[in-house]
């Protein structure tokens, strides 16, 4: 574990400290010694006082030592003021002015400066170690792999096969540059990888220098703009030195939105830095000669908002999506993962990456750790199908809280609304087939949950799906006014995501009769990230008025639906809710054989 220190006033005082010690050491060395004025009358009385130097405050002379027979330096603070009689009574040679001793006193200054100058520099240097210095201000952060350090390869990144055979041609012109100069041919000076978060664009970019073998530079956007002016630009222009120095390399610059945002982008100024940033890594990227084997790579989950000079033929030539991996690649994701744990021989992989539709690279690593976690805390020696099954629930639900008490009739409320869910979703065609219900409390605020998995990947959806969709999110509100004559908070997120899907299908998917085939986003969205940027309003009150009407009809036609479909099975809903009540959680096919009258 690496060890930080911090400077402190203990060691200001420990620098003083040793400052005077030296001083004393010195003074000693030279024989200077103070002598209370009391045995100096007593030297002088003895006779062995040889010679004395009076000024106005003190006197400074020899004297002779018995044990050593030699004269020693002494000196003494001046009392009477008739000492000069004391002097010439017992012979002693004295004169008016104390003699130069220069070079004891010059040592016992400089000689201390010195250390104390040694201690400061030494602090200094263990402190630039820590953290960057005033002198190091204008120096790349960039961490430095060589090629002895990285041991990610391509095997080791799933999932991504088309991202990762775009790669290999820069993994063969690092390795042999002439067959592509031999044609005449130029890699691209810069390659984006683009995908939403988790999906191994980092992962990718370290597997292809070490597939290479050559150095690896990596930097964060965010790393290059500091406070002062001028250090961003300084920063990039020593990386591409450094790179240059060690060609073949590759540079890897990770959330390059950081950097390189559009110059102008919004109405806040202050971005001199970053815009001066930007410019500096533009003008490097014209600069560098591609056949040196400087390769520039650079990830980014935000790619609308970059600036259009850096997507330009030249600078970045090539872009790679990184997507969400399909059930095959998550397949192939779950098995590289799966090296690193005992698993039981009848685990189905297959079963598992249907299960977890939507997760990307990360989220897959994360489930497999969740996974023999629980494994572990169960006391197995191989983590199988049921704890799978649990952490797939635990990733996308959360936690269970088994714990939290919730008063009966509160409980009743939550088993109704969950068997709405799934009635009704069982009821309607081209919904995700139900695979759980429990009213065991989840998460931050969920009292119980109906888990969906999707057979297939999906990538298009009809209306009437979508419409279904809507009526199983709002079978729980419709459960319980049927079964309590009331309804409660609990349908907050349903309807949320209800009105989301229905305000959707009217504004961007021209689902709407009454509104018709034009597209009326009122704000866009990224496109990776689910993250709403600013936008100005495209249409006016009396259109914003009619998507709203347009909506509220969704939404209320699909209720109706649910209520219709839960009146008709009042038994199953009751009978559904009793057993969930007593068992907490009701597997899929318990409630299919329920409804199949069985």
């Amino acid at each position: 574990m690496e060890k930080h220190h911090k400077v402190s006033l203990w060691y200001v005082l420990l620098g003083i400290w040793v400052v005077l010690i030296f001083q004393n050491i010195l003074v000693s060395m030279f024989g200077v010694r103070t002598l209370p004025y009391s045995e100096f009358l007593n030297l002088l009385k003895d006779k062995r006082i040889s010679e004395v130097a009076i000024s106005a405050n003190q006197m400074q002379g020899k004297f002779k030592d018995e044990k050593t027979g030699k004269d020693t330096l002494f000196r003494t603070v001046r009392v009477d003021p008739d000492t000069s009689k004391l002097l010439e009574q017992y012979n002693v040679t004295f004169k008016g002015e104390i003699e130069s001793n220069f070079l004891p006193t010059l040592l016992s200054w400089v000689v201390p400066v010195f250390i104390f100058l040694g201690v400061w520099y030494f602090m200094m240097k263990r402190m630039a170690g820590q953290q960057p210095g005033f002198m190091t201000l204008g120096k790349n952060k960039a961490k430095i792999y060589m090629q002895e350090d990285l041991d990610v390869r391509f095997d080791d990144v799933a999932g991504v096969d088309e991202a990762k055979q775009e790669l290999m041609e820069v993994v063969d012109f690092l390795k042999e540059p002439g067959k592509f100069a031999a044609l005449g041919g130029k890699i691209p000076k810069g390659i984006l990888l683009v995908g939403p978060p988790g999906t191994g664009k980092t992962m990718l970019s370290k597997a292809v220098a070490g597939e290479s073998g050559v150095p690896f530079f990596s930097m964060s956007g965010s790393e290059f703009v500091e406070m002062f002016v001028g250090l961003g630009a300084a920063r990039v222009r020593d990386l591409f030195e450094q790179a240059k120095k060690k060609a073949p390399c590759i540079i890897f610059i990770d959330e390059l939105d950081a950097l390189g945002k559009a110059r102008g982008f919004g109405a806040v100024g202050g971005h001199d830095e970053r815009e001066q940033t930007l410019n500096q890594l533009l003008v490097e990227m014209d600069g560098f000669d591609p056949k040196v084997g400087v390769i520039l790579l650079a990830a980014t989950n935000r790619p609308e908002i970059l600036d259009p000079a850096l997507l330009r033929p030249g600078r970045f030539d090539r872009n790679i999506l990184v997507d969400r991996p399909d059930k095959q690649g998550r397949e192939a994701i779950l098995k590289v993962h799966l090296k690193s744990i005992k698993v039981a021989p009848d685990l189905d992989v297959g079963t598992i990456a249907g299960m977890t539709s939507g997760m990307v690279g990360a989220d897959l690593a994360n489930l497999v750790n969740e996974a023999a976690l629980l494994a572990v805390r169960r006391n197995k020696k191989e983590v199988g199908m049921p704890e799978f099954e649990e952490a797939v629930e635990r990733v996308i639900a959360g936690l269970e809280k088994k714990n939290r008490l919730i008063n009966p009739r509160e409980r009743e409320i939550v088993a109704y609304h969950e068997m709405g869910h799934a009635i009704v979703a069982l009821s309607l065609p081209g919904t995700d087939p139900v695979q759980k219900i429990s009213i065991i409390p989840r998460g931050i605020a969920a009292l119980g949950y109906t888990m969906q998995t999707p057979t297939e990947d999906r990538f298009l959806m009809s209306r009437a799906e979508l419409l279904n969709k809507i009526a199983t999110l709002l079978g729980g509100r419709a459960a319980e006014e049927i079964m309590i004559e009331d309804i409660s908070t609990g349908a907050h997120n349903d309807l949320a995501r209800a009105t989301d899907i229905a305000r959707s299908m009217v504004k961007e998917y021209g689902m709407s009769k009454e509104v018709g085939q034009v597209y009326f986003a009122r704000e866009k969205r990224s496109r990776f990230l689910n993250v709403p940027m600013e936008g100005a309003v495209e249409y006016s009150e009396a259109t914003a008025e009619l998507i709203d009407n347009e909506v509220k009809a969704i939404i209320n036609q699909q209720y109706t639906a649910a209520l219709a479909i839960l009146r008709d099975r009042r038994p199953i809903l009751e009978e559904g809710a009793r057993r969930l009540l007593e068992k907490e959680k009701i597997e899929g096919r318990e409630i299919k054989a329920l409804m199949a009258g069985n």
